[in-house]
């Protein structure tokens, strides 16, 4: 009888030995973000300054940041790509997943802003003054546009919607090298491939390779805006956390350095 108590307790003891192992794997699984490429360099600092805070005693996940275009994230989000938080370069990509329930509507709020900025090679010397009907076609001559692609992406959506509002997009749109996102659109300008390039503000401050021709006017294209959201199939119990302090003044600040608003 002893020995059946005792063997009895020692299984208890092991199951429990078990579920004690897996809960404390579960908190150390990495905590996926989807997120705009025009965020990278910000975010890689705010994740830094994240698990710094944690520190070791915490039981925090590390953050794992996956960057692409809003259009292609979200796509493989639908696609059932495991993922616990997204963050969109527009609102369009985000109301996209909240119409098929993929994310957590309680948790959708607008994080960022950013303008749109016409740029150039660093080396290049030439002088654009983006307005109505101006010279970008003439400008071109027979080299390309470098931008996201404006069929899909973001940064080529607003970038289009800006040539359209302008009077030049037909002037220009067969001159149109599409990227898969801003950051490919920026490094092609950067390497000298295309003499000009419409990308997000915060992206041109970033790269040493190009510089800022002209700002667009604000009124010329829709309002940048980042939504973040938790996603319905988030299994992250730190999840939450993050996106808490995403909002607080520390990483507000690290945002602003980069650029954004």
């Amino acid at each position: 009888m002893g020995s059946r108590i005792s063997g009895f307790s020692a299984g208890r003891f092991v199951a429990g030995l078990v579920l004690l192992v897996a809960a404390s794997m579960a908190s150390a699984q990495n905590m996926t973000v989807f997120a705009a490429a025009s965020l990278k360099n910000a975010l890689d600092d705010v994740v830094k300054t994240y698990e710094e805070k944690a520190g070791p005693n915490l039981a925090v996940s590390r953050v794992v940041v996956s960057y692409a275009a809003s259009s292609a994230l979200a796509k493989q989000i639908e696609s059932g790509a495991p993922a616990d938080l997204f963050i969109s370069a527009d609102l369009d990509w985000m109301d996209y997943l909240e119409k098929k329930d993929l994310i957590n509507v309680r948790t959708r709020q607008n994080l960022l802003k950013n303008r749109l900025v016409m740029i150039a090679p660093a080396a290049s010397k030439t002088a654009l003054k983006i307005g109505p009907k101006f010279a970008l076609a003439a400008a071109l001559g027979n080299d390309r546009l470098a931008m996201a692609d404006p069929a899909a992406v973001p940064a080529g959506k607003y970038g289009k919607a800006a040539l359209e509002y302008l009077g030049v997009w037909n002037d220009v749109s067969a001159k149109v090298a599409p990227s898969a996102d801003v950051r490919a659109a920026m490094l092609l300008v950067s390497r000298g491939e295309a003499p000009f390039g419409i990308v997000y503000s915060t992206d041109a401050l970033v790269d040493k390779g190009v510089r800022i021709v002209d700002d667009f006017p604000e009124n010329s294209y829709p309002p940048i805006i980042y939504p973040v959201a938790l996603l319905a199939s988030s299994k992250s119990a730190n999840a939450g956390a993050f996106l808490d302090f995403l909002k607080q003044s520390q990483s507000r600040a690290i945002f602003e350095k980069y650029g954004f608003r």
